[in-house]
């Protein structure tokens, strides 16, 4: 493909066929299909080669999110290619533009040298033009090959017909340059210079544009280049060093200081710290231990780790970072759409305008000035900036996203984050760690601290909320196991129940206690809570045998950067506001800490109620982006305006997001949501540049003021002016600091009362 026209045309073509739904981007050369039923991807292509293009399917690797080592080599090739036909022409030319400029260098039959040098460049030069131009021409298309070959023939034509059946080949044949065409002459005027200086232009414009098309593609090959190439595993008590695709699913491999992880896993054996910066963005190693879960790509800085493969291939967080990467740039924005309609019938349009041009200027009877003004309008009005002004900035805008941790799931989410005004925040694992960890057991009175502690335990072994494993964790530290757990039920959002070692348990909110058995809280038990409470801590109510027995106090921590995010957020024109299943004073306290004001903070919401929280806000006129990282997110997420989720999350949460952050720091959602307004900005740039280079360029050509040579030089001008203004989107800068990622603990020390364990 050499131009949106040309996308447009296979786009249209792949669309013709029963059930298929097809995107092509010209900038990627992909075309992205949507099928119902089954497909054959020999129909896709014979499609294509029916539109006069070729087509491949790509090889699984790269369907699976894998880097594309042949595209990336004919991308280069193509460059180089196009390179050494770019200097040979432009040695060429540089003669004849000179000897038609400058009359005093005009020797005696100086236009056959002329002749003789633009020839090749005529012929050999612009032959990618012409062959693309009868190739479409045989399937009844029109493209910018089109226009520039009809241009640079035309120019070459003329010329050819004036030095052997007019006066231009007259020995003392002398001829002056003007920014301006001519309006007298006509058989005695060449435009050899026109002809080839064109074919220099076109050429080095789709040189510099095959360039730019490699380096913005660049971060998505550092992206999949990142994953370690071999890795020691060990099969038969024995080490084996393997390449990294021959992993399977359990294997044991063994990651030593400075190696690279070779894919996702959890540690068997070892402690050490993991440097997850090249992915995440995380600046300070993180501590694993047993249990523990580490990311493919990611470096052991520490100690020798033993490793258990969880994903394999296609499933990693690197394989899956790098697909959605792939497909972000394989979409089209809502308005690459605009000018995809306007490319695919700019072309016909073009051409009937530089025709009724030639004939305006004939019967005027200025022959020369027909000529010279049709040609400029064929070649002023092709529509590569216009074809390049979306693909090329989403291209790096999302390379660059995915080199700071920031996935962008498609075009049509630029928009989204040009309007969103109000940002809610998840508290748990979002805004703090989500690591809970226990502070206190008061029991009631007459029951033992450590009883109450063990039961609770024991029943919330069974459940996987954050709360349950601070309270199992620190049950089970004395090393005992567990009293096992029969007729576990977990009551959503509310609290779990069953029966332990004899006693049919209640474990959860106070609520959930009083309401559904009928319990009288004890006025001490109360007291304690409330206190708790007042600290942004959290009472888990514990009961048994129809009383409640004891309260067991958790706390989370806020993460260092949330306030600094909050604060990035309120810079970005957002409103942040809390959501949190949380009490109130808890859901306060931690509003206080990072700057949430008091009045946008929603508490003790239930894991359904959240995407009616987020119904609410946008029944209030309100624009809303999400933030989370649960299961329980996942409705919201969808529901909002603008879903982010954190990397660290549920794969449930990230598949319902429209952006991810790969990794738990909070302030790279304002990165995310900058440079995805950045990346729409360059793209709304670009495409203002190219609809205004052509509307106000159009008419100086039909009128006679603009010379072809000009013409030429702007159009290709054009072309590399949106791709080096898309290229500068490499250079957005992260406004996340690297600082530790230490958690500011929002624990304290709840005042005494009586029967008071301290854990």
């Amino acid at each position: 493909m050499t131009c949106a026209s040309c996308a447009a045309r296979i786009e249209k073509k792949l669309n013709k066929l029963d059930g298929i739904s097809a995107s092509v981007n010209y900038a990627t050369e992909k075309a992205k299909v949507t099928y119902r039923g089954s497909i054959d991807t020999a129909q896709l292509i014979a499609a294509v080669a029916a539109a006069g293009y070729t087509a491949a399917a790509p090889p699984p690797s790269v369907a699976a999110g894998g880097e594309d080592v042949e595209t990336t080599a004919a991308e280069s090739d193509e460059a180089a290619s196009l390179r050494t036909r770019l200097l040979i022409s432009l040695v060429l030319t540089v003669p004849v533009v000179v000897l038609s400029m400058i009359p005093p260098l005009q020797f005696t039959n100086w236009q056959w040298l002329a002749l003789t040098l633009a020839s090749p460049v005529v012929v050999w030069g612009a032959l990618p033009f012409h062959q693309a131009a009868w190739v479409n021409a045989r399937h009844g298309g029109a493209t910018m090959d089109t226009l520039i070959s009809l241009g640079v023939t035309a120019a070459y034509l003329w010329s050819l017909w004036a030095l052997f059946l007019g006066h231009a080949g007259m020995p003392g044949m002398r001829m002056t340059f003007s920014l301006f065409p001519a309006t007298g002459g006509g058989a005695d005027h060449i435009y050899l210079e026109v002809a080839s200086a064109l074919t220099v232009f076109i050429l080095a414009g789709r040189y510099f544009e095959a360039r730019a098309k490699t380096r913005s593609g660049a971060a998505l090959r550092a992206l999949m280049d990142m994953g370690a190439k071999d890795v020691a595993v060990l099969r038969g008590g024995a080490e084996t060093r393997i390449p990294t695709a021959q992993l399977a699913l359990g294997d044991i491999f063994v990651v030593r200081p400075g190696e690279k992880v070779a894919t996702d896993g959890v540690v068997t054996e070892g402690a050490s710290a993991v440097d997850a910066s090249m992915l995440t963005g995380e600046s300070v190693p993180i501590e694993v231990r047993p249990g523990d879960r580490v990311i493919g790509a990611t470096v052991n800085v520490g100690g020798r780790l033993l490793v258990r493969a969880t994903r394999i291939g296609a499933d990693t967080q690197l394989a899956r970072m790098a697909r959605l990467v792939a497909d972000a740039q394989n979409g089209k924005a809502p308005v690459q759409r605009l000018a995809d309609r306007v490319s695919a019938i700019f072309v016909p349009i073009v051409i009937a305008l530089s025709l009724i041009t030639m004939g305006v200027w004939l019967l005027a009877g200025h022959t020369a000035a027909a000529f010279t003004a049709a040609v400029a309008v064929l070649i002023i009005a092709c529509p590569c900036a216009l074809g390049l002004a979306t693909p090329t900035a989403l291209l790096v805008g999302t390379g660059r996203g995915a080199q700071l941790g920031i996935l962008i799931k498609g075009p049509q989410v630029l928009e989204s984050t040009r309007r969103v005004d109000t940002i809610v925040l998840d508290k748990t694992g979002t805004v703090t760690t989500g690591r809970m960890s226990l502070i206190a057991v008061y029991p009631g009175v007459g029951e033992d601290a450590a009883q109450v502690l063990t039961l609770a335990g024991a029943l919330e072994n069974a459940s996987q909320h954050p709360i349950a494993q601070a309270i199992v964790a620190s049950a089970a530290a004395n090393g005992d196991a567990l009293p096992s757990v029969d007729g576990f039920t977990n009551h959503d959002g509310l609290g779990v129940s069953g029966v332990v070692a004899g006693h049919a348990m209640l474990v959860g909110r106070r609520g959930c206690l009083t309401e559904q058995w009928s319990l009288t809280a004890p006025d001490i038990l109360v007291d304690a809570a409330e206190q708790a409470e007042t600290l942004g801590q959290t009472p888990v109510w514990v009961g048994w045998d129809g009383a409640i027995r004891g309260v067991i106090v958790v706390a989370d921590t806020i993460k260092s950067t949330s306030a600094a995010a909050v604060g990035q957020f309120r810079r970005l024109g957002l409103r942040p506001v809390l959501l949190t299943g949380d009490n109130r004073r808890a859901a306060h306290a931690v509003a206080a800490r990072v700057g949430i004001d008091p009045r946008d903070v929603i508490a003790e919401v239930l894991p359904a109620d959240k995407l009616d929280a987020v119904k609410d806000l946008q029944a209030q006129g309100r624009t809303v982006a999400m933030v989370g990282d649960g299961v329980n997110d996942a409705a919201a997420l969808v529901q909002a305006d603008l879903g982010l989720a954190m990397g660290t999350g549920t794969d449930v949460a990230i598949e319902a997001s429209d952006l991810t952050l790969v990794g738990g720091d909070l302030r790279a959602g304002a990165d995310a949501i900058r440079l995805s307004r950045s990346t729409l900005k360059t793209i709304k740039g670009n495409l203002f540049w190219a609809f205004a280079y052509n509307i106000a360029a159009l008419p100086l050509a039909a009128l006679g003021l603009l010379n072809p040579l000009i013409a030429g030089a702007a159009m290709a001008f054009s072309s590399v002016f949106v791709v080096s203004n898309s290229l500068r989107l490499r250079r957005f800068a992260s406004h996340a600091s690297h600082q530790p990622s230490s958690a500011v603990n929002t624990e304290a020390t709840a005042p005494g009362a009586p029967n008071q364990a301290v854990i």
